[in-house]
């Protein structure tokens, strides 16, 4: 399945929607340029094969070596996963340092990392990375370690050494990591008590995520036309139309073929969406590729257990549609995505943005009164699912062992919920 134009899901004989070429290396291009890198030079090479030993065959090495060694180049970026071999057999052929699309992600996290858990995940995700390489990476381990004096090259007791220290240090960083995990299911349990909806935003990098989260919040956190400008989570308190709050969640961005070490390291930050009351998935709807985008969001809300098709919780935000012509925000206004159309913004005027928050107001239950429901004692098994779907606000345990309580839920919960009151 992939999504047409409209964005509505539509049978093909393919699961995923092939990204242009020109596409990908704008991309890639926007990666280097995420942390400073001066890009020469930019194309596409054709693999027909894969070479074991260099990706790709020996005639494009040497063309790639005489650009490199013509126009000094200091780095090569290949957007693609290379193994340790190749990666060490292509920095040989082209004298000079070669990082693939898993490398230069870690690059931007590492610089883009300001909180201590940000900076664990970051370690954690590389270390794992540079498991495999670790040949390659001996010697700046050693000048980590102080240097053990050795004249010779590292032999095989060395690298094994190299292997425990590396695999102990992992331990660590998942221990600490377990720690904010806890911390933040904590943070989470106390939220519950107190009954405020978590709204998650959630979307390709570059979406506008951090400029919608300011521009509802005023939070002012850092916003920029950059790949993974957001990296560490922001929790903020937003306040709707009727006075009711939800707490809204800036989070990382996401890529296409996003390693899944990464996805892993980041878990403990992901978590807040998979919690989240609401997830309001921001596309960047004036982007060609943003239907490819999309089905990449939703690879990885389906990697952490968030189903697409008919999640009530996810939410489609079309963003930057400043960028659109009047005739195509027209034609947009009339699609709709599943059984709700998408809700068309721009996060840098604001127009659409009271729309969006009557959707959330609407989704939270925060535009319904409060409703009391009485539970009797044969039906207290239902209490679990409903402090999981519903806002409570009070709770009265009454002496007969019922509990009666004052909620706010909307649509399907609520009708469910009145049944059970009337029962």
């Amino acid at each position: 399945m992939d999504r047409d134009g409209s964005g509505k899901r539509t049978p093909s004989g393919d699961t995923s929607i092939a990204r242009s070429i020109s596409a990908r290396i704008e991309e890639a291009c926007g990666l280097a340029r995420a942390i400073d890198l001066d890009v020469v030079q930019a194309g596409a090479v054709p693999v027909k094969a894969v070479r074991p030993s260099t990706l790709v065959g020996s005639g494009k090495v040497d063309e790639i070596a005489g650009i490199v060694k013509s126009q000094e180049v200091g780095l090569v970026i290949v957007d693609h996963p290379l193994s340790p071999v190749q990666q060490r057999n292509l920095e040989k052929a082209w004298n000079c340092k070669v990082l693939d699309r898993t490398g230069l992600i870690l690059e931007i996290f590492g610089a883009r990392a300001r909180t201590r858990e940000g900076r664990l995940q970051v370690e954690l995700a590389h270390l794992n990375y540079q498991r495999g390489r670790l040949v390659r990476q001996w010697t700046h381990l050693e000048r980590q370690r102080g240097g053990l004096g050795k004249t010779g090259g590292p032999g095989e007791t060395q690298i094994e050494a190299d292997r425990r220290l590396l695999q102990d240090r992992i331990l660590r960083l998942e221990r600490d990591l377990e720690k904010v995990r806890k911390t933040r299911d904590l943070h989470r349990a106390k939220r519950k008590k107190t009954p405020v909806p978590v709204v998650a935003l959630v979307g390709y990098t570059n979406a506008g995520k951090s400029t919608l989260f300011n521009r509802l919040t005023g939070a002012g956190v850092f916003a920029k036309d950059l790949l993974f400008a957001t990296l560490d989570p922001t929790l903020r308190q937003l306040e709707l139309p009727q006075g009711q709050k939800v707490i809204l969640s800036d989070t990382v961005g996401f890529v296409s073929n996003l390693p899944t070490t990464l996805v892993a390291a980041f878990r403990a930050t992901l978590e807040e969406v998979i919690e989240a009351d609401l997830i309001l998935h921001v596309r960047d709807i004036a982007d060609p590729d943003t239907r490819a985008q999309a089905e990449d969001v939703y690879t990885i809300l389906a990697q952490l257990g968030i189903a697409q098709d008919g999640h009530d919780r996810v939410v489609e935000v079309w963003n930057k549609t400043d960028r659109l012509e009047p005739e195509a925000l027209a034609s947009m206004r009339e699609v709709k995505t599943g059984e709700a159309a998408p809700i068309l913004v721009s996060a840098l005027t604001g127009d659409g943005v009271d729309q969006l928050l009557k959707e959330i107001a609407a989704r939270t239950g925060a535009d319904e009164n409060p409703l009391t429901v009485t539970i009797r004692p044969a039906d207290l098994g239902r209490l679990p699912w409903i402090y999981q779907n519903s806002q409570v606000l009070a709770r009265e345990d009454m002496e007969d062992g019922a509990v009666c309580l004052t909620l706010r839920a909307a649509g399907a919960v609520r009708e469910k919920l009145e049944a059970i009151g009337r029962r």
